[in-house]
């Protein structure tokens, strides 16, 4: 029996690290298919005009008149489909194979439920990118949905791998600088999810001041409107210019306030040998980010370097989860040891 237990744990261990950097997969790509404006390649779905391959230019005008094929677009937004598909594939691998531990003591049962529910409104948003025609919300919240999967995937390896030394993580409330400094992340990746699906990008000409000025004109209330109408086609956006310069203003503000909130964390916590070198990590990857996103408004976002700001997006959200993660086990451990002082030493 145990060595059925240690097997299945060798495995799932395995199948979340595939899982972690499959979805990191699946967000560049789907990342690349709106940089390459294939986001309507396929007009219907789950399949591409009523097929689950490409079909020809005759197939295409026979189901979809007034959507003409473009068959480079139409494979771009395939291969992203296929590769969800397969990501929801190993999604429910791990909770096949997770079933028989899901009593055993420090295995992450809820965790790999949450897994496989995130995964299928996951799949839900990616139909109603393509029937509601990339409407800016859901585009946002389904890029929040892949970042969400990519931290539960990985949260789900690091608690399998903890439950290999048969130690059941504590459950420990959060503290205000930790609860602050991820709702910072969170919010962050929301704004700039808002500004690629609204297509704000470069909004602002110029760094750090957006169109030759500290405090441009903006309109935040249309900017920030949530409730815009659901039917017209979002491709390039319908927001004006001043709409799309309150968006790209507010996200820089944002990884002002995140950036702070990093400094903070590391240096309240930098005595702390693994939490300090995590937040460090956290804090470069940070840098570099704001370093691509600076370059990305200078140079027009160019299709790599737009590539590799959202590949920093994930890095940065792996790298935040890690000393997340550290600071976690540093304060088990602390308790750990807390427990055989003497009184009079605590």
């Amino acid at each position: 029996m145990h060595d059925e237990v240690e097997r299945r744990l060798r495995w799932l261990t395995r199948i979340t690290l595939m899982g972690t950097l499959l979805t990191a997969l699946v967000i560049l790509v789907g990342a690349w298919t709106r940089l390459v404006d294939a986001g309507l390649g396929c007009p219907d779905w789950p399949g591409c005009y009523g097929r689950l391959l490409v079909p020809d230019s005759e197939h295409a005008a026979l189901r979809h008149p007034d959507v003409p094929l473009d068959p480079f677009k139409a494979w771009v937004e395939m291969a992203h489909r296929y590769v969800a598909s397969f990501l929801g594939l190993v999604v429910i691998s791990a909770v096949v194979l997770g079933w028989q531990l899901r009593r055993r003591p420090g295995y992450p049962w809820r965790i790999s439920l949450a897994l496989l529910v995130v995964i299928l409104i996951q799949g839900a948003f990616g139909a109603f990118t393509v029937t509601l025609k990339l409407w800016p919300q859901v585009v946002t919240l389904h890029l929040l949905g892949g970042l969400s999967v990519l931290m539960l995937f990985f949260w789900l390896h690091l608690r399998i791998r903890h439950s290999w030394k048969d130690r059941v993580v504590g459950c420990r409330s959060i503290n205000a600088l930790w609860i602050i400094g991820l709702s910072l992340l969170v919010l962050q990746l929301a704004l700039g999810g808002w500004v690629t699906s609204n297509y704000a990008g470069i909004a602002c000409l110029g760094f750090p001041t957006c169109n030759g000025q500290w405090w441009p004109t903006m309109d935040l209330s249309e900017g920030f409107h949530l409730t815009q109408t659901v039917g017209p086609n979002y491709l390039h956006g319908q927001l004006h210019a001043d709409a799309r310069t309150a968006i790209q203003v507010v996200h820089r503000l944002g990884a002002l306030l995140l950036g702070v909130a990093l400094l903070v964390l590391w240096w309240r916590y930098r005595q702390l040998k693994n939490v300090g070198r995590a937040l460090a990590a956290a804090i470069c990857v940070y840098a570099l980010q704001v370093a691509l996103g600076i370059a990305n408004v200078l140079l027009w976002l160019p299709l790599w370097l737009a590539l590799l700001h959202t590949a920093g997006a994930v890095a940065l959200t792996l790298s935040v989860g890690w000393a997340w993660w550290c600071w976690r086990q540093e304060s088990d451990s602390i308790s750990t040891e807390r427990q055989f002082l003497p009184t009079t030493a605590i």
